[in-house]
């Protein structure tokens, strides 16, 4: 008999909408690690020629995510914006974006976890029901990949 191991990678996604009147919202959804994500996590397994995450874009497309997907649908322009802090614990990674009033204006329905400032790789990418992003509200999306 022969013992197999599986090795599983979830995400989910913490949203938190601080409006301009002070009001707050909180949305969690969950996520697909994509092919080029997976590829990327057994590039560093090798080594570290492939650069780190780095960066979190926002978009308004609504096809589901997919495991072949390498972007977002439809990115809002300017919404790429740098990682405020990346955290590994136990088994998780976590990554941390914040955009700020005027950044990733609209409804935005989907996130993704880039490698660069500009194309890169994309690591995870979820589609979402639509969070209203107004020019005076600020944005804080806190992304856990947790591998088991």
């Amino acid at each position: 008999m022969q013992n197999f191991e599986t090795l599983k990678l979830k995400g989910e996604l913490s949203v938190v909408l601080n409006k301009a009147d002070g009001s707050v919202e909180t949305h969690d959804f969950k996520n697909l690690v994509v092919n080029t994500g997976l590829n990327f996590i057994v590039s560093r397994m090798k080594d570290a020629t492939a650069t780190a995450m780095s960066h979190m874009e926002l978009g308004t497309g609504t096809t589901a995510a997919a495991a072949g997907d390498t972007g977002l649908g439809a990115a809002i322009s300017g919404s790429r914006t740098a990682l405020t802090s990346t955290t590994v614990a136990t088994n998780t990674i976590t990554y941390v974006a914040t955009f700020a009033a005027g950044t990733g204006t609209g409804a935005v329905t989907e996130a993704g976890i880039f490698n660069a400032s500009s194309s890169g790789t994309l690591l995870c990418r979820t589609v979402f029901p639509v969070v209203n992003k107004q020019a005076g509200d600020s944005m804080t999306v806190t992304w856990v990949v947790t591998v088991s």
